[in-house]
């Protein structure tokens, strides 16, 4: 028996003796059945007429003991009260294809919640692909959501293992609840006889339990309660949470304060029955029992007096027991191999801190989600304090490949060896956690995916001056990994979302999580793909090749971002964007001489028409669909650097009041479209000599 288990049992015991019990009843409503088979049913959810809060909450017990919603029709295997969820039985949807139709596009697997109090979990369920060689995009009314793609593993293309890393499967979260979504299959490698599937599923759930046979999985779905529900229920100190929807928009949900006594199961109590967490006083019990309290508190001291003893031994125990986890942890992580190849330089030691999982923990309060900066594919990023009052962004990776620890190592060296102006600084890590935990130097102005497709530009003009200042620092960086350290680094996540603006919106590209070094003899790598869609180098996406070209490729999707304020995939489902990405259709029109037709109005200017054509042609390069064609990045920061530099020659105010709104970042915008021919003839002579070959 462990010494924590004792220590319950005695403190349990000393209450019990102390004070009366208080009224527990069952789970459900007075008069109503708690349980469907091996499923308990607490109220507000109740079987039959009668025994739910309303007919939403109402399950029907089947025959075969399964309790089924009546909206939607799913069966139930879990009702959590502490956590306000119920889990559900979804069906499977199976795609099997009986010829090669690469490139199609299958809309599949929709599921509406619309109209009910529950909503799909964001923070217990993750979307899952299986099958070879496909990708899969969650959307809801036109918007992306998420989405991830799997590659194959050509012994064997229908094989899962127990992880879902991206071979045959993957997986990746969902940012919101969801009342409803709509799953876009697309195939682009696709032999006759495969079969894929995408859903949701709990992340408990395990992919090793997946097969084509296979007809349900358990999702986890949101429950809520609103105002006139909660009133509903009589005593019930009820508290207001908020539920985070798509676009922005919270949903306000009411919940009985959950109860806990003795220490015992939260489960076992329900706060939405009366009498099931209130306390009775002792001075409210009748004289003939006080006798027996006076005797319950002696025995109470003198159990407490154990106690006192035994927390101290107990302490110690733990504080013991947890320095050999950590111990255990910074080894398996690598702790050892960072630490001699930091005794083996100086100057990195110097840059480079190792800091404690205590240190990072009250930095970020205990990892707080309200510290919570931002979620990607490979982690969750919070905002910290150290003791020193210096803010920080710690890196909370989600998963981590033992095999891969010592070339984990390898990556905080290297990056710790990285200065430049425009990469956000790593700090350090932490190695005493179950995954490696980075500290980076933290950012205030968000992402470039933010300043340019959330318009603000009444309180910030996004000038074509700023546009192309952070196009040159971006551009600079990129070069500065790729040919300027010892060792080069291919980034392999260029996008809009990974490039933060500090307080000066000076740039700095970010999320170092998938990025690789490479020898200096070697031109390329072979990897699994990578990536996020819209910014995905198509080449690296059929060879799994990836080279610097493919960075280059990412970037000239962010230089069509800034010249277009449109976003790399569109969700706005018109007929002339069709379901190309934001890189095809600049692609046509630049080949079409129709630059116009795609260019951000508000970069048109008199005074800047032949830098913006400039970095248009420059985009279109980085943008061919022959990596050997493309420029590096080393000759696009220098083009880049040209055209800043001619642009600053151009853009001589006339008089005061130009130079007073030029300091600004202001400019007088030309409408630029069909109807200014004297703009569209110009840019279509200019654009002439390019082609997308």
């Amino acid at each position: 028996m462990s010494l924590k288990y004792l220590l319950s049992v005695l403190f349990c015991l000393a209450w019990i003796v102390t004070f009366p019990s208080p009224t527990i009843g069952a789970l459900a409503k007075p008069g109503c059945n708690d349980t469907c088979g091996n499923v308990h049913i607490p109220y507000p959810f109740g079987i039959g007429p009668g025994c739910a809060l309303n007919e939403s909450y109402t399950i029907i017990c089947t025959n075969s003991s399964k309790p089924f919603l009546i909206k939607p029709n799913v069966e139930v295997l879990n009702v959590s009260l502490q956590n306000t969820t119920v889990t559900v039985n979804a069906p499977i949807p199976h795609f099997c294809s009986s010829g090669n139709q690469t490139g199609a596009i299958i809309g599949w697997n929709s599921s509406d919640l619309t109209g009910t109090p529950f909503f799909y979990a964001k923070t217990y369920n993750t979307m899952m692909l299986f099958g070879c060689g496909n990708a899969v995009l969650n959307q809801n009314e036109n918007k992306i959501l998420s989405g991830c793609t799997s590659t194959c593993e050509f012994n064997n293309p229908d094989q899962v293992t127990t992880s879902c890393y991206g071979v045959n499967c993957c997986e990746t979260t969902i940012p919101f609840y969801l009342s409803k979504y709509h799953l876009n299959l697309t195939i682009s490698r696709f032999n006759s006889g495969n079969c894929s599937s995408a859903f949701l599923a709990d992340q408990n759930w395990l992919p090793e339990e997946f097969s084509n046979a296979l007809q349900f999985v358990p999702v986890v779905l949101a429950w809520t309660l609103q105002r006139n529900g909660i009133l509903a229920i009589y005593p019930c100190s009820y508290e207001m949470t908020y539920l985070e929807l798509e676009s922005g928009r919270n949903v306000e949900t009411f919940l009985c304060s959950t109860c806990e006594l003795g220490g015992s199961d939260p489960e076992q109590f329900n706060p939405y029955l009366e009498n099931q967490c209130g306390r009775r006083n002792i001075t409210d019990l009748k004289p003939n029992n006080r006798k027996a309290a006076s005797v319950g508190v002696v025995t109470a001291v003198s159990v407490l007096v154990l106690i006192a003893s035994m927390f101290t031994l107990y302490k110690i125990l733990k504080r013991r027991r947890n320095r050999r986890i950590r111990e255990k942890f910074f080894k398996r992580n690598g702790g050892l191999v960072l630490q001699q190849q930091l005794s083996a330089d100086e100057n990195v030691m110097e840059r480079t801190r190792i800091f404690t999982a205590k240190e990072l923990g009250k930095a970020s309060d205990r990892f707080n989600e309200n510290r919570i900066l931002g979620r990607g594919g490979q982690g969750t990023v919070y905002k910290g304090m150290l003791t020193d009052g210096k803010i920080v962004a710690i890196k909370k990776s989600k998963k981590v490949d033992e095999s891969q620890l010592e070339q984990f190592i390898n990556e905080v060296v290297i990056l710790s060896q990285v200065s430049h102006k425009n990469v956000v600084k790593l700090l350090g890590c932490c190695l005493e956690t179950e995954v490696p935990l980075l500290v980076y130097e933290f950012v205030p102005n968000g992402t470039l995916f933010s300043l340019i497709h959330n318009k603000n530009d009444d309180e910030f003009p996004f000038t074509w001056n700023l546009r192309l200042r952070i196009a040159t620092e971006v551009a600079g960086a990129l070069a500065y990994l790729h040919s300027a350290v010892s060792v080069p680094i291919y980034h392999r996540d260029i996008k809009s979302s990974n490039i933060l603006l500090d307080e000066k919106y000076i740039a700095k590209v970010s999320d170092f999580g998938t990025s690789m070094s490479i020898a200096i003899d070697k031109t390329h790598l072979t990897t699994l793909v990578k990536g996020t869609f819209g910014y995905l180098d198509p080449e690296y996406f059929q060879s799994s090749q990836f080279t610097e070209k493919s960075d280059v490729y990412s970037f000239g999707v962010v230089l069509v971002e800034l010249l277009t304020r449109k976003k790399p995939i569109s969700s706005s489902g018109s007929e002339e964007d069709g379901n190309l990405s934001l890189a095809t259709r600049f692609l046509m029109t630049m080949d079409e001489n129709r630059l116009n037709r795609i260019i951000d109005p508000e970069v048109v200017d008199m005074r800047n028409e032949e830098e913006v054509i400039a970095v248009a042609k420059l985009a279109q390069r980085c943008l061919n669909l022959n990596g050997k064609k493309r420029p590096t990045m080393k000759e696009v920061a220098m083009e880049l650097e040209n055209i800043k530099l001619s642009a600053n020659h151009s853009t001589i105010p006339s008089n005061f009041e130009s130079q007073e709104r030029f300091m600004k970042g202001e400019s007088e915008s030309i409408v630029f479209s069909d109807t200014n021919p004297s703009w569209t003839t110009g840019f279509d002579n200019m654009c002439n000599d390019t082609s997308t070959n």
